[in-house]
């Protein structure tokens, strides 16, 4: 397959805010393919200015960097370096392998991002669906970084956007619980067949399982479809886990909005999940 080579443009942005420079098709691991490529948003001139680490949706089998909707903009305006990555699918790739990729993703940050005005230091993982999921697990589970030379240190907060495997067992349970009482057959794709038919495997790729005090476990916003019974039950019981654990972690469920449009709303004026995005962002790690 070929690949694109590294692309910067410079986009002059329709407004009062300033110019962003967008690098496209970086490699952050080996083997170098489509699906280890990040692109790298920053306001013209950036230097030392905190960074959003985002990973796309899609159900862990499809998806790609692309779909950022507002966002690189939103952030750039308010001064952050935006970072989009690809990640490997389920349909050839492991799900650990998968989280791996995300670990390799940040270790590029850690090593590159100074390059296009990020501090590494001041991270802020984010994802939606998901890449909620693949965000809040490297967020606790701190096996992933530790591979790649990296610790919890370096990411300030997280924000899992309508994910619904915080705890792996319990959608399990749940979808297949439904299918018995309405007599149907149960998901042939589902979580089950994502994760690994193997329970511990399903705990060990779930992020409550690795909530505990004092691991450096950063401040989490944990943003859900008010209506969504799934995600919303997720994001409550992984809140109280990490509350429990004395991790700051506030749950907010935004009403009147859908699985897509609470993601591609973030950036948008007056939206209430982009409102609560960018109060979190302030509150940790702009200046």
């Amino acid at each position: 397959m070929r690949l694109l080579a590294s692309l910067i443009l410079i986009l002059a942005v329709a407004s009062t805010t300033h110019a962003q420079t967008v690098t496209r098709d970086l490699p952050y691991a080996r083997p170098v393919n489509e699906r280890h490529l990040l692109d790298v948003h920053a306001p013209d001139k950036a230097k030392g200015l905190p960074v959003v680490f985002w990973i796309h949706g899609g159900g862990w089998q499809t998806g790609h960097k692309g779909l950022v909707a507002l966002k690189p903009k939103a952030f750039n305006d308010a001064g952050l370096v935006f970072v989009s990555i690809n990640h490997r699918f389920v349909s050839d790739t492991p799900m650990g392998d998968i989280i791996g990729d995300v670990a390799k993703g940040l270790r590029w940050v850690h090593d590159h991002v100074a390059e296009y005005g990020g501090d590494p230091s001041r991270v802020l993982v984010m994802g939606h669906s998901s890449g909620g999921q693949l965000a809040a697990i490297v967020c606790t589970d701190d096996r992933y970084l530790k591979a790649e030379g990296l610790s919890l240190a370096m990411i300030k907060g997280c924000v899992p956007v309508d994910a619904d495997t915080f705890d792996v067992p319990a959608i399990i349970e749940v979808a297949e619980v439904r299918a018995r009482a309405h007599g149907v057959a149960p998901p042939t794709h589902g979580h089950r067949q994502k994760f690994g038919n193997d329970p511990v495997k399903h705990r060990d790729f779930s992020a409550i399982t690795h909530v505990d005090p004092g691991k450096g476990i950063p401040p989490f916003l944990i943003l859900h479809v008010a209506e969504h019974p799934d995600t919303g039950a997720q994001a409550r019981r992984f809140g109280a886990a990490l509350t429990a654990a004395g991790v700051p972690a506030e749950v907010v469920a935004v009403r009147e909005t859908w699985h897509a449009a609470i993601n591609d709303n973030i950036g948008k004026p007056g939206d209430p999940g982009s409102d609560a995005v960018f109060g979190f962002v302030k509150r940790l790690v702009t200046r």
